[in-house]
């Protein structure tokens, strides 16, 4: 789109009282953490064998990432197409070992992880964290809510690791990291006992947390499960376990999108957790009939978070994205969702809310309703691609045609 077709949306909105340019610029400060999982099929560098604990890939496309120098490139490339100054989260397992001597993940140490700290630092990039409860031969169904109190020691030392490794990437970098605790724990039929288990978790995240971390470099965050494959009938950390143990404990309580009923509002849930929290954080994915952890569309559920993101303050938020499919390109995947997610914020951010909000506490809700659905065919597009141009980046699928020769001349040649 040209010059003029930005000036004349600037002007249409302007008369809803809407300033693109402040639009603009607050979506140039949000910072979307990219997953670092998409590019290899969450499978790490400790060559632990199939994905398990209640998650799966599915797919075979070529030319997933096999190292840890194939996956930074595969980032910098997926960066580079993406508007913005972003994050990029990790999984414990995607660890380095330099000097090929892998350890247990209850003895990782910041030193694992200096090479992405250098990735980050050279690329002005913040790093999120994740313990793995999963892909391990002690994770067998149930981790820190085992009854064997040799695994929960594990994992509750895998745990506190990862805080320590959590600190380390916010001294290093100069930016707070959150750590988000999910485990797969659950049982494929009925239980007999509901509560012990859930007992046993609350124990073993009172024991990682005892420990004094700096509260300034890490943002600890725990995360709710539906079910899983091979969780299908009990979940120990349902949502209401966390919710609870997040707001006794000062935590944040993390909302995944794909972790509940498909016929669940989950931004629903935000304003109710904001006003006990003061933060909230997300993982966004998208659940086909379960968790399936597709690629984000710019669809109503993606938008309607977004809209409470911007409503409630973008800066009350932590948001992160959480999907892997094995079936397309990896980093179009990546590009896509990211740019989904920021033209959802962006369509947030065009929104006349004083007006709207005015029209519902006045109870006239007829003309919130006809402003509402107005809105959704108002000139966002020509905003957008006003964004991206400033970028120095394509606004529309162009972008593709780089993603395809990146994948000809780089991808193609993986075995």
């Amino acid at each position: 789109m040209s010059k003029v077709q930005y000036q004349a949306a600037q002007k249409q909105y302007a008369a809803l009282g809407v300033d693109t340019e402040k639009a603009i610029k607050a979506l140039q400060k949000i910072s979307i953490s990219m997953h670092c999982w998409q590019g290899d099929d969450v499978g790490g560098f400790e060559n632990a064998g199939a994905l398990t604990g209640g998650i799966q890939t599915t797919g075979n496309y070529p030319g997933k990432a096999r190292t840890p120098e194939e996956l930074m490139a595969d980032i910098d490339k997926a960066l580079s197409l993406i508007p913005g100054k972003h994050r990029i989260n990790l999984h414990a397992c995607y660890a380095i070992f330099e000097d090929g001597k892998k350890v247990e993940r209850n003895k990782l140490e910041p030193k694992h992880f200096r090479k992405w700290v250098e990735f980050a630092k050279k690329r002005h990039l913040g790093i999120d964290f994740n313990p793995t409860f999963f892909s391990h031969p002690l994770a067998d169904g149930l981790t820190l809510a085992s009854e064997d109190p040799r695994v929960r020691k594990f994992w509750i030392e895998h745990g506190i690791c990862c805080l320590k490794i959590a600190e380390y990437f916010g001294k290093e970098l100069g930016t707070p990291c959150a750590l988000n605790f999910w485990v797969p724990d659950g049982l494929k039929d009925e239980p007999s006992d509901r509560f012990g288990p859930r007992k046993r978790l609350k124990e073993s995240y009172d024991k990682i947390f005892k420990y004094k971390y700096n509260k300034k470099l890490v943002v600890p965050t725990i995360e709710s499960k539906l079910f899983g494959i091979g969780a299908e009938s009990y979940t120990v950390g349902s949502h209401e376990f966390y919710m609870g143990y997040a707001l006794k404990n000062n935590l944040l309580c993390l909302l995944d999108t794909g972790h509940f009923h498909l016929s669940e509002n989950v931004a629903d849930k935000i304003s109710s957790l904001l006003l006990f929290s003061g933060k909230v954080a997300f993982h966004v994915s998208r659940p086909v009939r379960w968790d399936s952890d597709h690629v984000i569309r710019f669809n109503d559920d993606v938008r309607a978070c977004a809209h409470e993101i911007v409503r409630n303050g973008p800066e009350n938020f932590i948001i992160a994205l959480d999907y892997f499919d094995a079936s397309i390109n990896r980093i179009a995947a990546w590009v896509l969702g990211m740019r989904n997610m920021q033209k959802a914020l962006l369509e947030a951010l065009l929104e006349p809310r004083e007006t709207l909000k005015a029209l519902q506490d006045a109870r006239q809700y007829t003309e919130q309703l006809v402003l509402q659905e107005e809105l959704k065919t108002y000139p966002m597009t020509a905003v957008w691609e006003e964004f991206c141009a400033r970028a120095k980046l394509p606004a529309n699928e162009c972008w593709m045609k780089d993603v395809l020769e990146y994948e000809r001349d780089v991808l193609s040649k993986r075995a």
